[in-house]
């Protein structure tokens, strides 16, 4: 978990990826396509995430590399790498931008962008895609509760800030009258925590990496500005006080 965990969470990146969220209306509500991911090689191997990866030069077609231009076409391309789907570029919402940790293995800055789902058919790319479902966030979260699916923080955090949407028209405006929002983040106490910039504790993360804290991070006399992941427990508590 260390390593693909702190490869979500630190500043030190030096490559840039993107992350499509793909939105459906479902019978039942607002859903998203969270793919699987192989369970024997690869990053995140066995983890239910969304289609990205890497940007490579030719995304950046003469922008910078790590623009959002050259995110936009990195996304569009792997949507249709792995889940067999055209985007348009320019349809893209971005809403997110997630920094990762020094040292560590992949050290790209992703960004994510959420879009409609287009017309087609899913075609998995079976080197990449072991599985696909369309589910609501909601159902997502309970899974993952029950121990049955794999999510990692960022997806987790993304699948959280979706639950309460009711359509996609909903989603896509709420996500557009927003800033793209930055996720820099460090581990700590004993690595069942991720804390964001804006957290009182951030700046003593290092110190407190390897200690549970004194007081509950959610108790009621926890003092100060949160805002984190708690996964010491199923479910995790994401705790934002801005």
């Amino acid at each position: 978990m260390d390593s693909d965990l702190e490869s979500m969470t630190d500043p030190a990146a030096t490559g840039s990826a993107a992350t499509v969220v793909l939105l459906r209306d479902g019978e039942r509500g607002l859903e998203v396509l969270l793919a699987e991911r192989p369970r024997d090689r690869g990053s995140f191997a066995g983890a239910w995430v969304f289609p990205g990866g890497a940007v490579d030069d030719a995304d950046a077609a003469g922008d910078p590399i790590d623009g959002i231009e050259a995110a936009r076409r990195a996304a569009a391309r792997e949507t249709l790498e792995e889940v067999g789907l055209v985007i348009d570029p320019a349809e893209l919402v971005p809403f997110s931008h997630w920094t990762p940790p020094k040292n560590s293995p992949k050290q790209l800055t992703t960004t994510f962008f959420a879009v409609r789902m287009p017309d087609g058919e899913l075609r998995l790319a079976p080197n990449e895609v072991a599985a696909a479902e369309w589910l609501r966030p909601i159902d997502a979260l309970d899974r993952h509760t029950a121990g049955s699916m794999t999510l990692w923080p960022p997806t987790w955090v993304t699948l959280q800030g979706l639950a309460h949407a009711a359509s996609v028209d909903e989603a896509l405006d709420e996500l557009r009258s927003g800033e793209v929002r930055p996720y820099v983040a460090r581990v700590a106490h004993g690595g069942s925590t991720i804390l964001w910039q804006e957290d009182d504790e951030y700046a003593d993360a290092e110190h407190l990496r390897e200690r549970e804290p004194a007081v509950p991070d959610d108790a009621p006399d926890a003092e100060g500005n949160r805002h984190r992941l708690m996964m010491d427990r199923l479910p995790w508590v994401y705790l934002n006080s801005f």
